[in-house]
């Protein structure tokens, strides 16, 4: 059993349950949450134990990060569960979810039970495994939903593919309505996006590449929001880039139930970030405009973005050293997703409520799980935070196996500095 722990003088910010105030929190010797506010201070405290004094440092619930890409299995050299478990718990992230994209593909139950072993062996924090939409990624022949989804998978998707094909999409709609299973789709219409690198734009004229439309993104969305009206299946965009999709949302939210995902990447950076050539800001979506970035901001204050991802893609150096037109697309972000997002704290885009609620527990009210929150009884997964702390982002200090981040060099304001999964200390800096 561990020791009962107290925390006095933390600014607890924890949206599920309204609390923004100075206060406490108590965990058991079970690791769960006894108390948490304004309730806990000294008084409440047997005058024999010991308390940790956090001096006004933030107190929030451990981050759920809805898109994170993991080399296991098959890929191990880019990240395996060990690594991208070091790496979340110092970016304050106690639960991932993971895409179905590695080598073998989760597409059937005996790879599952593989994955959640090695999952539960090797990583501190929580996995939820996704599977994928259709079998191989192919795009033809939709996965057993119902078999994977009584194995524990929280949702379903094809990673960085999207499905193309109407009839199946609809097909795949109907069967999670039956099964209330999630789906989650990257919305990108192939043919408009083939070989496209960059935003289509001023950019990839001057840089001379291949552009990529926001009507691709636009398209796909519209498309499947219009099958959802006679599906009403649980429906989530996984990632979205352009003010042109933000309108297509915002036509659709009074008419059919949904929810979507904006990556990191896209609300702090735009298209003139990829300078010249900049492989490690080859992203899928692209980088978009700056009235696109601000129309994101704007999306998130007005709730027609419910989640903030990282989408968290190790590659190795090999793969990004490349030319523009060969690197890999991705980049990875889940140590600095929570120090970027405070960003638009400190510049007064979005208020800190609001992003913390996008982290937390927003991410999960659509998985259907149970974190994301400091509710009296949970698990204590939760993270303290330093918010004013300045440091810059060097690649030689980031924990993941892969160092292609997105943002080299970057000065950030805010770190984690401890990071509690089940009441235990996990991280610290």
């Amino acid at each position: 059993m561990m020791k009962k722990k107290y925390f006095l003088n933390a600014n607890i910010i924890d949206p599920l349950n309204s609390i923004d105030e100075v206060g406490g929190l108590i965990i058991g010797e079970n690791g769960l949450i006894e108390a948490v506010g304004k309730k806990v201070n000294t008084n409440n405290i047997p005058s024999r134990e010991k308390y940790i004094d956090l001096k006004g440092k933030h107190l929030i619930p451990g981050i759920v990060d809805m898109r994170v890409f993991v080399g296991e299995p098959g890929f191990e050299y880019k990240e395996n569960f060990r690594t991208l478990s070091e790496a979340s718990l110092s970016g304050g992230v106690t639960s991932v979810v993971t895409m179905p994209n590695t080598n073998p593909i989760i597409d059937n139950v005996s790879i599952v039970d593989f994955l959640k072993r090695r999952g539960r062996d090797k990583a501190k924090i929580n996995i939820y495994p996704t599977a994928s939409l259709t079998k191989n990624l192919e795009g033809t022949n939709m996965t057993e939903f119902g078999l994977l989804q009584a194995k524990g998978i929280v949702g379903f998707t094809d990673g960085y593919k999207t499905i193309q094909n109407t009839r199946l999409m609809s097909r795949i709609m109907r069967s999670a309505y039956d099964l209330n299973c999630l789906i989650m789709q990257h919305v990108e219409d192939e043919d408009l996006a083939k070989d496209g690198m960059v935003n289509d734009g001023i950019i990839s004229t001057k840089l001379g590449l291949q552009g990529i439309s926001d009507l691709a993104e636009k398209i796909i969305i519209e498309r499947d929001l219009t099958l959802l009206e006679d599906f009403n299946c649980r429906y989530h965009i996984s990632q979205i880039s352009s003010q042109k999709s933000l309108d297509a949302i915002k036509k659709r939210k009074e008419i059919v139930e949904f929810t979507c995902g904006v990556s990191i990447n896209n609300l702090s950076l735009n298209e003139n970030d990829i300078g010249d050539f900049r492989t490690f800001l080859k992203l899928s979506p692209p980088l978009r405009t700056e009235d696109d970035r601000l129309a994101l901001i704007k999306g998130i204050n007005n709730d027609l973005i419910d989640v903030i991802v990282s989408d968290h893609k190790p590659e190795d150096e090999e793969q990004k050293r490349l030319t523009f037109a060969q690197a890999s697309t991705g980049a990875s972000g889940i140590e600095t997703l929570l120090p970027l997002a405070l960003e638009l704290y400190h510049n007064e885009s979005i208020k800190l409520n609001k992003i913390i609620k996008a982290l937390t527990c927003n991410p999960a009210k659509i998985l259907k799980i149970n974190k994301g929150n400091l509710s009296i009884g949970n698990e204590a997964d939760f993270c303290i935070l330093d918010i004013n702390k300045p440091w810059v982002v060097k690649k030689e200090n980031l924990i993941s196996k892969s160092k292609n981040t997105s943002i080299e060099g970057r000065k950030l304001q805010g770190k984690v500095v401890n990071t509690f999964v089940k009441g235990e200390e996990l991280f610290k800096i």
